[in-house]
């Protein structure tokens, strides 16, 4: 198993304190970074676990809502506590809030619900795309960059990334539209528990879901003075699908306005079912648009 992957399941597998106080308190380890900030899928799925921990085995996530507060440091442990806010005869509801150094960095609610029968329809995943397996990988692109980022990118990921488009690490060409289309999937295989693979989807929704708010206005990850960073992210599970197997991930932006992008995915499994929707707002920041 390669250590991009090692280093996600140990960072789902919290360890519970055995302190409580009207909350139950769990911790966990810190992904190195190359920038020396927690990954914020990262804390997502650590929060989503803890939740899952103090949640009834029959039901399972199938919304979350949290805001980033602080930026977090991988030099550190992350604490997470969670509220028992509700449970009901079909749902259960869960606060977590994420700590370091006694500070906030992530506030999350999360919603689980039992299996329950009821209609059934979703929007139908794209058709006429390349396979997964024909397009470069990250370290094919980016093989020859010297950068710390982008030797991590490239070779310290637990997911394989793959554009059905031109990429944005680097200056592109393309068309500008605020549109783009991924595949993912695990770099390993992964445990069968189907909560890591729900875990592992947060933790993967995360990557390049603000892409599409670059590629509309021609910018890349290489643009001098950029600053890209999370403030909200809601995730919605509909069906289950392994994590370890390629996933289609379609993303655009229906907005972008003072210093903000809004941008909205949805997750497909190879065979086309409707898995997650996703919506995120960061801040983007571009110098020649502050002058």
């Amino acid at each position: 198993m390669s250590d991009a992957v090692s280093g996600l399941l140990a960072a789902l597998d919290l360890s519970d304190t055995g302190a409580r106080t009207r909350e139950d308190i769990f911790t966990g380890p810190s992904e190195w970074m190359p920038n020396g900030r927690v990954f914020g899928g990262q804390v997502l799925a650590q929060s989503l676990m803890a939740a899952i921990r103090t949640t009834p085995d029959d039901r399972f996530v199938h919304s979350m809502h949290g805001y980033f507060l602080r930026p977090g440091d991988v030099e550190q442990p992350i604490t997470f506590s969670v509220d028992r806010i509700h449970d009901g005869r079909s749902f259960s509801t869960r606060r977590t809030q994420a700590y370091q150094a006694g500070e906030p960095i992530l506030s999350m609610i999360a919603s689980f619900q039992d299996e329950d029968p009821g209609f059934d329809h979703h929007l139908e995943m794209p058709s006429d795309l390349p396979d997964p397996e024909s397009l470069p990988t990250v370290a094919d692109l980016l093989k020859d960059i010297d950068h710390p980022l982008a030797r991590a990118w490239a070779n310290r990921r637990a997911f394989d990334i793959r554009h059905v488009d031109e990429p944005i690490y680097l200056p592109h060409h393309g068309e500008r539209r605020a549109h783009q289309v991924i595949w993912m999937r695990a770099q390993d295989r992964l445990p069968d528990d189907p909560n890591i693979h729900r875990a592992a989807l947060a933790y993967a929704s995360d990557y390049a879901i603000l892409e599409p708010v670059l590629r509309k206005h021609g910018v890349s990850w290489s643009h001098r003075g950029l600053k890209v960073a999370s403030l909200d992210h809601a995730m919605w599970w509909h069906r289950f699908v392994r994590a370890d197997e390629w996933l289609l991930y379609v993303q655009e932006s229906p907005n972008a306005i003072g210093g903000r992008g809004l941008a909205q995915g949805r997750i497909y499994s190879h065979d086309g079912v409707l898995a997650a929707s996703v919506a995120q707002e960061g801040m983007v920041r571009v110098p020649e648009f502050r002058e």
